[in-house]
């Protein structure tokens, strides 16, 4: 599968860069580059959806972080690049799937691209956990990297954290450092976990109700379906909903 991809950096030679090490990497597919962040805001948002965006932030008339904002139910995945550290808290602020500092290295840049798209499971430190398991253990970030015992059917809500992803259960919240596409490796949709939003997986046995695209869930939490997600949002409700063979 390959990943459609874009960049928008209003330095010439970054693209070139970037363009030279994605060409090493056959899932990616270079769809568009843009210099002008303006212009590439009024393409983005009348194309079709893409799969990773990469932007510099500090760029003339708008800032890469403001143009994500306004098209970030555009990409899958957002990959923020700059040379500035001060920028880390504003991309986590926008749901930035990844953060390069410049300048970067292919290995860095392939790094990242593998924790966003991973080639394969067996690259996940998932890979050791058996499929037939009812539970799995992850390393508690805020409890000294203890290994917490979690139950599929217990778990109503996984976000995404940058690097991390915050577990929700029936009755705790986990913080863990993995990536929130690494951990779907393993919540499958057999089990009953969802994803309709780019930040979060659900278990769509602790679904309370569905308004409209909102989900909530029974913790009190409520899900907006992402412009992404949609498709197989309505594909989901079709398979779920009960309806009568008469119309009233």
């Amino acid at each position: 599968m390959a990943y459609r991809c874009v960049i928008i950096d209003d330095e010439p030679h970054a693209i070139e860069g970037l363009k030279n090490y994605m060409i090493k990497i056959p899932e990616l597919e270079l769809i568009a580059t843009y210099t002008d962040p303006v212009y590439a805001l009024q393409e983005i948002a009348k194309g079709d959806a893409i799969d990773l965006l990469i932007t510099d932030i500090e760029m003339p008339e708008i800032s890469g972080l403001e143009l994500a904002g306004l098209i970030r139910a555009k990409t899958d995945k957002l990959l923020i690049t700059t040379a500035h550290t001060k920028y880390a808290y504003e991309a986590f602020d926008i749901q930035a799937d990844g953060y390069l500092l410049k300048p970067y290295s292919f290995a860095r840049f392939l790094d990242t691209i593998h924790k966003l798209f991973p080639p394969s499971t067996q690259d996940s430190d998932f890979a050791g956990v058996q499929r037939d398991q009812n539970f799995f253990f992850i390393k508690s970030k805020d409890d000294n990297l203890k290994l917490v015992k979690i139950r599929y059917d217990d778990i109503v809500l996984i976000e995404s954290k940058l690097n991390y992803v915050m577990v929700y259960t029936v009755d705790r919240s986990i913080l863990t450092y993995i990536s929130l596409i690494e951990i779907s490796n393993r919540m499958t949709r057999e089990r009953g976990f969802e994803q309709f939003h780019r930040s979060f997986i659900l278990n769509n046995k602790h679904i309370e109700y569905i308004e409209g695209n909102t989900i909530a869930l029974n913790n009190g939490r409520k899900i907006t379906v992402g412009e992404h997600y949609k498709k197989d949002f309505n594909a989901f409700v079709n398979r779920s909903l009960l309806k009568a063979k008469r119309k009233p």
